[in-house]
């Protein structure tokens, strides 16, 4: 059972009851599995303690939270993830908003769970101007309520859908418009110390996610709150990074390999590399790697593709 390579039909999890037995299914499936489990051994996600683990897994009725839940799902019904998880969904009072999918999803497949309902929709379009985005008081708003529930749950962690193209957005959005290098991480505390926040979908593309959620058939609620808006700086990057990856596939997967492989005596922050201590024949002034590499003439040739003017 625990062997990814073999996927058992009988005997899984309700929510799999229905899945497609095709072979690229199969191998969709299995490569969110592998690239979800490693991402939680490299961080250390599930710390070796005598306690059973309880993760709050962030349910918001999107492709990315559906697909979350169903990988961690497996892995704990294959014996890979030794946690107990909670569904949660916030319900933010939203007009319109189909209150009964989730609890009934949940329900019809023997999903423990908690529905929490906050009208936070008032609070966020009362304070944010006609014109502007909601996304930073609302994401606030959620996970602060997020926090309060785990806590009340004895969560050890919070559980986010975030996956790799998220990341990367992240990153340009930082390097754009805050002037600084920095994107989500896949495990952090939050700001009082008492919870993980986890992402363990972070290293997993977002048209994998997509396309199994399709063939899952997964009842997507649409956020009429934040996704409505146009204009939204992450939209736009996220078609510049669209159009690279077009431009050039495999692209974003190794702009997110990069994130792995950070220099930081190659950058210019003298908080995270001592310059002023290095001195010819130190070597151990140096970091690992010596002098950084000339891009070859393909690799510059890419470059000026890249970001030639349209």
């Amino acid at each position: 059972m625990n062997d990814l390579a073999d996927i058992v039909e009988s005997d899984v999890p309700a929510l799999y009851r229905n899945a497609p037995s095709s072979v690229g299914f199969k191998k969709l499936r299995k490569r969110l599995l592998r690239e979800t489990r490693e991402t939680i051994a490299r961080h250390a996600m599930v710390e070796a303690s005598g306690e059973r683990p309880r993760w709050l897994v962030c349910l918001s009725g999107g492709k990315d939270s559906y697909t979350l839940l169903a990988v961690l799902l497996e892995l704990q019904w294959r014996g890979l993830l030794p946690v107990d998880l909670l569904a949660c969904n916030l319900d933010q009072g939203q007009p319109g908003f189909p209150s009964h999918i989730l609890p009934r999803f949940l329900s019809d497949n023997g999903i423990p769970h908690r529905i929490v309902r906050q009208d936070t929709y008032s609070i966020v379009t009362s304070k944010i101007p006609e014109g502007r985005t909601y996304c930073s008081l609302c994401s606030r708003l959620r996970r602060g309520l997020l926090y309060r529930t785990a806590r009340e749950e004895g969560c050890q962690a919070v559980v986010l859908g975030h996956h790799r193209e998220d990341a990367l957005e992240t990153l340009f959005m930082n390097l754009f418009h805050g002037g600084r290098l920095s994107s989500m991480p896949a495990k952090l505390v939050n700001d009082e110390g008492d919870l993980m926040v986890l992402r363990p979908l972070i290293a997993c593309a977002e048209d994998d996610i997509a396309r199994f959620a399709r063939a899952m058939e997964f009842p997507i609620i649409p956020c009429d709150l934040c996704g409505s808006q146009d204009g939204l700086q992450r939209a736009e990057v996220k078609r510049m990074l669209q159009g690279w990856e077009q431009e050039s596939p495999g692209r974003l997967a190794t702009m997110a390999k990069a994130l792995t492989q950070v220099r930081p005596s190659h950058l210019h922050d003298i908080q995270l590399f001592d310059f002023a201590g290095i001195r010819p024949g130190a070597a151990d002034a140096a970091a690992p790697g010596g002098e950084a590499e000339e891009p070859c003439a393909a690799g510059l040739a890419m470059t000026r593709t890249l970001f030639a003017a349209e």
